[in-house]
């Protein structure tokens, strides 16, 4: 199975990452990714990112500014 990040401006729309991801083969290396690079991530301009496999099912979306002033 294949986990991959959408990343979306704050209006919802896509957006490229300022990091490129990998291809993930679990969900756990997708988080731990994105645990290491969402500040980088929101300063290239990617406000929101939502997690899917490979079968298009979203598992999750979070904010990357709510985390930031958390």
């Amino acid at each position: 199975m294949a986990w991959t990040w959408r990343f979306e401006k704050a209006d919802g729309t896509e957006t490229a990452p300022a990091v490129v991801p990998e291809e993930f083969t679990t969900q756990g290396d997708a988080e731990s990714w994105i645990g290491e690079v969402w500040k980088d991530l929101l300063e290239g301009g990617a406000e929101r990112v939502r997690l899917s496999d490979d079968a298009g099912a979203e598992i999750y979306a979070m904010s990357l500014r709510e985390a930031l002033d958390a």
